[in-house]
């Protein structure tokens, strides 16, 4: 008799076994049929969700399309910002599709990645729009048990989170930090699942971040996830204002001060990554 799992995702998952399908050989073969030169990633990449960083600094003229990202699905815009060089990915929306640009990324050269996506507010610490510094998020969604074993939360790199310390005093907007859920269907937030996500002190409800801790986890990369808290789901009116320019102000100075805080100086020429480079 086969033995069924109590969930079949669960199944048939061999955590220490190399994967068949590398973004390398991908990201080959998409250079080789749009006729690419090898391309080389900013060593900070940003995943933007909700696409308002990319959409103000392009109508800025600050943000200069990558010609050499050979993703078959997005298009990456370098930006310097206040100092940093950045490499930013729009509309990368839900836990699949981020790390699915994840892996790309960090196979292109990147060697810290900031996640800032936009949330919906479960514990009212104060009226929206603020930051979460996410620490761990509860796994609900599918991608984060290709990567690790099933366990309630991802956490994010205890170095990363402790760099921070200290890195957000003055900004205008807060950034707190927390815990948060992730879920793969957003319109399937019901009542009784909101009630038990706020008993368990989850401060927001957001798509991506489990997934990416848990990747980084797997793959012993930088990755730090931001919670944007712009929403109280839709259920008063005027809901999801972001702030100054699409909250994009404020969420790249929180990026900044993320992306100094991990790699003091900033500056490529100075110094590698070597704090963050993974154990070999």
């Amino acid at each position: 008799m086969t033995k069924v799992a109590p969930v079949p995702i669960l199944a048939n998952k061999h955590y220490g076994e190399a994967s068949a399908f590398v973004p390398e050989n991908l990201l080959r073969e998409a250079r080789r049929q749009k006729g690419l030169d090898d391309g080389v990633v900013p060593e900070v990449c940003v995943l933007d969700p909700d696409g308002d960083i990319v959409r103000q600094t392009k109508a800025d003229g600050r943000a200069i399309r990558d010609p050499a990202w050979a993703c078959y699905h997005t298009d990456l815009w370098r930006l310097r910002h206040d100092g940093v060089e950045l490499g930013i990915v729009p509309c990368a929306v839900g836990a699949p599709f981020a790390v699915l640009i994840a892996e790309q990324l960090f196979a292109s050269g990147c060697r810290l990645l900031i996640s800032m996506t936009s949330s919906g507010q479960l514990v009212e610490l104060r009226p929206p729009p603020y930051f979460i510094l996410i620490e761990r998020a509860l796994r609900d969604e599918g991608t984060s048990y290709h990567y690790s074993l099933p366990s309630e939360f991802s956490t994010a790199q205890s170095r990363l989170v402790g760099a921070m310390q200290g890195a957000f005093d003055g900004l205008r907007v807060p950034v707190v930090s927390g815990d948060t859920w992730t879920t793969d269907a957003p319109f399937r937030e019901t009542p009784s699942a909101i009630e038990a996500m706020k008993a368990k002190g989850l401060l927001a409800v957001e798509m991506e971040a489990a997934a990416l801790y848990a990747f980084s986890e797997a793959r012993e990369l930088p990755v730090i996830c931001f919670a944007h808290v712009t929403n109280k789901m839709a259920r008063i009116e005027g809901d999801f204002e972001k702030g100054e320019a699409d909250g994009s102000v404020d969420a790249l100075a929180v990026i900044v001060a993320a992306a100094r805080a991990c790699r003091p100086g900033q500056q490529r020429e100075l110094s590698p990554f070597a704090s963050l480079d993974p154990p070999k």
